[in-house]
């Protein structure tokens, strides 16, 4: 028997981030609400493009195919479409074989309100208005950014990425070394508090739920050798040590752990990205969130203080 949704790793997507509604958009941006309503009935049949998260998606559903009994992960649509100019949306979504059944349709409005119905762990969008009202609220969003989609069909494993600070962990730390852009300062903090974890962050639950999903795929490796596994996570963080510590600190007393976690006392993180190729990334800085081909798939996390202090030094986690 499938899981009930409460009990499932649920993640919300709009259709901007899931396809490439370039030119729909731009329709929109012209001629207004009835022009788009008119042009998507026109093409009511023409599949839209693959979006930026598009990779991630098919590959996060793909955990239900492996594991059909469970069928522990969720896809729901959440869209500013009517139920009308939405049905190209869930026609290309056919088209793909994606498995989204649930959908939402707000006809305008903002759909983060719904978050908490459909037990959402992340809402992925490109509106920037609906991510910063999600976070507001307390509700787990990531702006997509724009970028190149690639999605190789023979590459089945789902690689993510995520910052620590004021991503997995809140922004405690960060606001320490904000204060005077002290290094030392934000060391000596670290060390103070070793032995002390640090409080959720906003996609620190999509991070101890992606953990169960590897705790699954153990147990399926014990039961079949052959069995492949899907998911790969790494962190990626600009801190070093001795500030490393205090992140093990808290992700043991989470229960929760990383493939491979990565502390780069502030080396470019693409260099490690471009390597490890993250089907999605996740940061709370702007200036961490660039690789030199645009084709690491990028989500801005605009939480905390390094999203309030403008014009600051690149924090060190």
């Amino acid at each position: 028997m499938a899981y009930p949704i409460e009990h499932k790793l649920v993640v919300g997507i709009a259709s901007s981030a899931l396809f490439d509604l370039t030119e729909s958009h731009q329709v929109y941006l012209e001629g207004g609400a009835e022009a788009y309503r008119q042009y998507q009935e026109r093409h009511l049949d023409v599949v839209l493009g693959k979006g930026v998260a598009f990779p991630f998606i098919r590959r996060f559903l793909s955990i239900n195919a492996h594991h059909p009994q469970a069928a522990p992960v969720e896809v729901v649509l959440l869209s500013r479409n009517s139920p009308e100019t939405g049905l190209r949306v869930m026609n290309s979504i056919a088209h793909y074989g994606l498995d989204i059944s649930r959908a939402c349709f707000v006809t305008g409005k903002s759909p983060y309100t719904y978050l908490p119905a459909f037990n959402t762990s992340l809402f992925l969008t490109a509106n920037e208005q609906d991510v910063r009202m999600a976070l507001d609220a307390h509700y787990p969003a990531g702006l997509v950014l724009p970028g190149l989609t690639e999605d190789d069909d023979a590459d089945g494993e789902l690689r993510v990425a995520f910052d620590f600070d004021g991503v997995i962990a809140d922004d405690e730390s960060e606001t320490v070394f904000k204060r005077n852009n002290d290094v030392a300062e934000f060391h000596a903090h670290e060390r103070e508090r070793v032995a002390v974890p640090h409080q959720p962050g906003p996609l620190a639950d999509l991070f101890q739920k992606l953990s169960a999903m590897q705790r699954l795929e153990d147990q399926a490796l014990a039961n079949d050798p052959g069995y492949q596994r899907i998911l790969r996570i790494a962190i990626v963080t600009a801190r070093s040590a001795p500030a490393h510590e205090r992140v093990v600190t808290t992700l043991k007393s989470w229960g929760v752990s990383a493939d491979e976690t990565f502390f780069l006392g502030g080396m470019e993180k693409a260099r490690i990205l471009s390597i490890f190729k993250p089907h999605l990334f996740f940061d709370d800085q702007l200036s961490h969130l660039k690789s030199p081909a645009g084709n690491i798939p990028m989500v801005h996390i605009p939480f905390g203080i390094a999203n309030l202090v403008a014009g600051s030094a690149p924090k060190p986690g």
